[in-house]
């Protein structure tokens, strides 16, 4: 994957320094917290062995609230990945008294699942910080995070959860969470390069293993990218064909930040209000830190149509550095009163999670595994693939097909004959997911040792052809994946 043009650079440039300019400066140090309880010992917990990485790709996030609701289904994308949000604030509430045990405990079922656990390092606004909150959220009155008062007290902090949880197998350590929106982030693009600077010399130096990964941008933030390499790279009609495909159900759901855009002139003013400048500058800081290696891994946010992930993988190609591997830590359907059709959703969840995986996604992770029907928005408006009880959906039972099919396997793209999709293989067998993309439907021939049928299905209950239309179908056999598909006709 090749770097960021002089042009990009420059652009970034002038947008931090109008962000800066207007970022409000932090209070003088405090006195460094205490060190943490001592950490758990890795031969009395069975901890997974050292570098150990998610065996399949296809994993979710959930609320630890109702976990004994959500062990069945858990269980099955058991080798897949998660994460856990926690913020300094939380842990210590009172200098100097950290309390791990909310962390400890799901860290340990982690493991009992059969989960690998990445942690989300967040500052929140406390005695740590100094200043007040100016956003609060959810249910549990989570605020934006600003930068630590004092850098060395920090990297104490962070130097204990890291000692503490890589015995529990955890590897990676994000900084922050969506750092381009006001309500996550309250300091300067430069303030963000400064933290997670100092937070990745704290974790390699706890444990030489563990990878650090950049905040996430929003999936918001990721479009605008999109849009705006496209058109730095003299292709505005492409552009504009991209922001309208990447933001085809939120246009105007946030007002002038999603405008509706007909041609390159409206593309360049939706990108020119304060809060895409933002976005952009913030996607431009966290692919310098990738760039120089202060970040690891890069991970993407994303909640669109699926018609909008080639482009997006397109600009990940191209935005990140050669071998830095991309993860998915929030994946889902950001549909505000979208239709209530468990097959659609099921369909658009496989067509967006299965192309992903193809591109070279390593995890992809959705968001919500079960919304909270208690929640704010007193709607669904991001898609659970379970009941809010637990009980599985189509679109829970198709996941939990695709972990199936890719856990211990390799996978790669499936391109020909009008369909698309990805394959797994694993040893001599391979299991394809597939679908049309010419709006026509081919057909896969009743043939020995071939099974196939909807993702999440019964396979072996199909007899006859197997139509392959629009609708996500499961394919295995022994065989490489072009053997299955000179079948298909």
């Amino acid at each position: 994957m090749s770097h960021r043009t002089g042009r990009r650079v420059l652009a970034a440039g002038v947008l931090l320094a109008a962000l800066v300019a207007g970022a409000a400066c932090s209070d003088g140090p405090a006195p460094r917290p205490a060190p943490s309880a001592a950490t758990p010992s890795a031969g009395a917990t069975g901890a997974p062995p050292a570098g150990a990485t998610a065996r399949n790709p296809f994993g979710a996030h959930w609320d630890w609230s109702r976990y004994d609701q959500f062990v069945p289904y858990l269980e099955k994308l058991s080798g897949s990945a998660t994460y856990h949000e926690l913020s300094w604030c939380d842990i210590e509430k009172t200098q100097g008294s950290p309390d791990f045990s909310a962390v400890d405990q799901l860290a340990e079922r982690s493991r009992q699942l059969g989960i690998t656990l990445h942690l989300k390092i967040r500052t929140g606004v406390c005695w740590a910080t100094g200043g007040t909150a100016r956003f609060t959220r959810g249910q549990a009155d989570k605020t934006e995070s600003a930068m630590p008062r004092d850098l060395a007290a920090y990297q104490t902090f962070v130097r204990a959860l890291v000692q503490r949880y890589a015995p529990y197998g955890v590897r990676e350590y994000a900084i922050e969470n969506e750092v381009n929106a006001q309500q996550y982030w309250a300091g300067s693009p430069e303030d963000y390069r400064r933290l997670v600077t100092a937070a990745a010399e704290a974790i390699r130096s706890a444990d030489p293993r563990a990878k650090v990964v950049d905040s996430g941008m929003s999936s918001v933030a990721y479009g605008m990218g999109v849009a705006d390499r496209l058109l730095r790279a003299g292709q505005p009609d492409q552009a504009v064909a991209a922001y309208q495909a990447y933001f085809q159900r939120r246009i105007g759901t946030r007002g002038r930040l999603i405008p509706p855009v007909a041609d390159p002139a409206a593309l360049r003013a939706a990108l020119d209000n304060a809060q895409n400048s933002r976005n952009l500058a913030y996607l431009a800081v966290t692919e310098k830190l990738l760039d120089d290696r202060v970040v690891d891994v890069r991970q993407l946010h994303f909640y669109e149509h699926f018609s909008g992930v080639p482009a997006l993988l397109d600009y990940l190609r191209a935005e990140t550095p050669t071998g830095v591997p991309v993860q998915a830590w929030e994946v889902g359907q950001f549909w505000k009163d979208g239709a209530d059709d468990a097959a659609a959703r099921g369909d658009e969840m496989v067509k967006v999670v299965s192309q992903l995986v193809a591109g070279g996604i390593h995890e992809v992770l959705w968001l919500p595994l079960a919304y909270n029907p208690d929640n704010r928005a007193g709607a669904e408006v991001r898609y659970g693939l379970l009941d809010p009880d637990g009980t599985q959906r189509q679109a829970g039972a198709m996941m939990a097909a695709l972990a199936a099919a890719a856990r211990d396997a390799t996978a790669e793209p499936v391109d020909g004959k009008g369909l698309t999709g990805v394959a797994f293989r694993r040893g001599a067998e391979s299991t394809l997911v597939v679908w049309s993309t010419t709006g026509g439907t081919m057909s896969l021939p009743a043939t020995a040792g071939v099974t196939g049928g909807p993702v999440g299905a019964d396979p072996a209950a199909r007899t006859g052809a197997l139509p392959i239309g629009p609708s996500p179908v499961l394919l295995h056999a022994k065989g490489d994946p072009a053997s299955v598909l000179a079948l298909i006709r």
